[in-house]
Parts: C-alpha cells; sequence; structure tokens
C-alpha cells in the first residue's frame, strides 16, 4: 500500500541539500535543484525524471557509485508510486555493479527471520574494513523513513573503516527494500531481534546496534532492552514525537504515512492513533538498559530535543548534543563520527 501527496520538491532540496552533496557534487545537485518543478509525475521537470537522468548519466560512463547515490534521490522521499520503485530497482543494480571498488569488503545476503508467526524475508548487506578478523563483533545499522542503507553508504564505509567491527546494514520496516512489511514497534523488533540472532553467530558473539532517525528509534529499544551489547541513537524519536498534536515538517507527514502502510494520506486520528504504540516511556521508566550512546543536533526540526535530553542521567547512557547543525547532526556528521566510533569500540572492545 502507498500513496503520493502535496509536496514541494523545492522544499526537499532546502532541507536534504546538505545531504544530498555528501555523496554528489555541488555542481550537478544544483543543476537538478534549477531543473525540478514538480514532485510526482515521471516527465521532464519532475523530480524522479530528473535525478534518474542524473543517474543514467553516470551509469552510461561507468560512474556507478555516483548513479546508485543519484537515483537514490530519484526514488525519494517514498516508494509511493511505480516511478520511485522502478528508481530503487536501479540504484540496487548500480549500487552492486559499484561495489567491486569499494574500499571495504561487501557481500549482499538475503536472510529469513521470524516476523509474527511466520517468516519475513529482506536483504542485509555485510561490510567490514580489508582483512577484519572473522571473530570481530558485529554492528547492526540502519537509517531511518527516507534514507536507507545503500542512500548511506558513505557513512557506513567510514564507521567500518574507523570500528574492527563488521557492519550488517539492513532497512528498517516499512522502508527500502523491506517496504513489503509496514512499519510498526513489535513487527519492526521482531525483524531486528532476528538479525540480532543471526549477527551473534557470524562473529564473537558480541553485538551492537546503531540506528540513525527512525532507525534510532529500533536501536532505543534495542538498548533499553538490553538486547544488544551497545546500542547508539542518533536522532532517534522515543517519546515526544510519538505525542498528540506532533506537527511534520518537509513532507515527512506523507514519507511517515507510507511507511506506516496507510494507502491514503492519514487524518490526524488515524496518525496519532498509529504513533501511540511507539512511545518508548515504558522501556524509559525501567532500569534495564545496556551501554548507550544518544546523539543529536540541537536544530532538529524533526525530533524534538526532549527526545534525546530524556537520556540524560541514566546508567551506562551517554547523551553528546552537537550545536548549530539539525536531524541527525547531518551538517556536522564528521563530529558526531569522531564520537560514535570510539564509543562503540570501546563498548564493543574495551
Amino acid at each position: 500500500m502507498s500513496f503520493t501527496w502535496p509536496l514541494d520538491p523545492q522544499d526537499l532540496f532546502v532541507e536534504r541539500y546538505p545531504q544530498m552533496t555528501l555523496g554528489l557534487p555541488a555542481d550537478e545537485v544544483d543543476v537538478v535543484r534549477a531543473a525540478v518543478t514538480e514532485m510526482w509525475p515521471d516527465r521532464p521537470g519532475s523530480w524522479v525524471y530528473e535525478w534518474s537522468a542524473l543517474a543514467a548519466r553516470h551509469a552510461e560512463a561507468g560512474s556507478h557509485r555516483l548513479a546508485a547515490q543519484a537515483y537514490g534521490w530519484a526514488k525519494f522521499p517514498s516508494l509511493a508510486d511505480d516511478p520511485k520503485r522502478t528508481a530503487l530497482a536501479r540504484q540496487v543494480e548500480q549500487y552492486a555493479l559499484a561495489a567491486p571498488g569499494f574500499p571495504v569488503e561487501f557481500e549482499r545476503r538475503t536472510l529469513t527471520v521470524p516476523y509474527r508467526g511466520g517468516e519475513a524475508t529482506l536483504p542485509i548487506h555485510l561490510i567490514a574494513a580489508p582483512g577484519l578478523p572473522a571473530d570481530a563483533p558485529v554492528v547492526l545499522a540502519s537509517g531511518g523513513v527516507d534514507s536507507w542503507k545503500t542512500d548511506l553508504h558513505g557513512m557506513w564505509e567510514q564507521l567500518a573503516l574507523a570500528l574492527p567491527a563488521r557492519l550488517l546494514l539492513f532497512d528498517i520496516v516499512g522502508t527500502g527494500e523491506t517496504a513489503h512489511l509496514p512499519m510498526t514497534p513489535d513487527g519492526g523488533a521482531e525483524v531486528i531481534a532476528g538479525l540480532v540472532s543471526f549477527a551473534r553467530t557470524i562473529g564473537n558473539g558480541k553485538v551492537g546496534h546503531f540506528g540513525i532517525s527512525m532507525g534510532g528509534y529500533y536501536s532505543a529499544r534495542t538498548g533499553l532492552t538490553g538486547a544488544v551489547d551497545a546500542s547508539v541513537v542518533l536522532g532517534g524519536p522515543v517519546e515526544r514525537s510519538f505525542a498528540p498534536g506532533r506537527g511534520f515538517a518537509f513532507g515527512m507527514d506523507g514519507i511517515v504515512g507510507n511507511a506506516l502502510g496507510f494507502d491514503a494520506m492519514p487524518s490526524t486520528a488515524e496518525r496519532e492513533e498509529a504513533f501511540a504504540a511507539f512511545d518508548l516511556r515504558p522501556l524509559l521508566d525501567q532500569n534495564a538498559n545496556g551501554p548507550m550512546l544518544v546523539v543529536n543536533g540541537t536544530e532538529d526540526v524533526h525530533v524534538p530535543l526532549d527526545d534525546t535530553l530524556v537520556f540524560e542521567g541514566r546508567r551506562d547512557t551517554r547523551v553528546e548534543l552537537i550545536p548549530d547543525t539539525g536531524h541527525c547532526a547531518i551538517s556536522r556528521f564528521d563530529e558526531a563520527m569522531a564520537v560514535i566510533a570510539p564509543w562503540l569500540k570501546n563498548a564493543l572492545i574495551g
């Protein structure tokens, strides 16, 4: 189930430009920005058309990594229609072609995990620094509702090269190559529990979990329950984000509605009912958490500052706020990584 919704594409450029230029040359992003006048139709001037045209040029030139990045923006922000799903398929193809040139070891697998009394299948990526021993720890890692495992490859490379650990990359339920499973708190947690069980069998048994944005919601869950040996929450919503009356910016209402499995824009009452189940207050009231690192930018327009500050004073928990940057500290990500990588290394290796 999916739906499109009224969305000014130029608003997305305003918010996501720093993220776009992490993986693509700024001059190319600027050309697409100037060309895009509408969001959903697949024709000249539309979001998916102009980003796909850039991607196709890179693919033809053999620049498969850049092609994968551009197709990633073509399918952004949601798999709301067939052109977006086509762009995702092309992104995966170009990413596979780029993989032999990665500076990290890379493997793509399909896993089957328990899910709601049956099973669910999802693709994962395993990456590691060259020559990493087989008995290294494993860190699960994911993005959020609109930036997925393939989109964030540059970040994962940076982390993998800084850690003596193997990364297991996946898309949270309701998104990317796991969009066939609606985003729910318990269903998503069950899929992740299956990934944690698998991860404990392919390394030395130690497992961390690094979640970005909505992925940080799930890493907060595994951290608060002590299900993993170390948990990093980067810009994760945990409580106030799901409170009644919360508004959305930059098209996030439609992005979240699609991830939740609605087939039309949910009403405020429908969305608030769905969101109520995500509130982590019952876990926050307990004292069972393992080691946790909680990080975000001070200027986040999506996740209230309270959802980071609520972790202050907990045992085995470090809270870091990075000033003058927004959601997930994306415009100052190197500073965030300078905190995250050594903390994870110490938590998993000592």
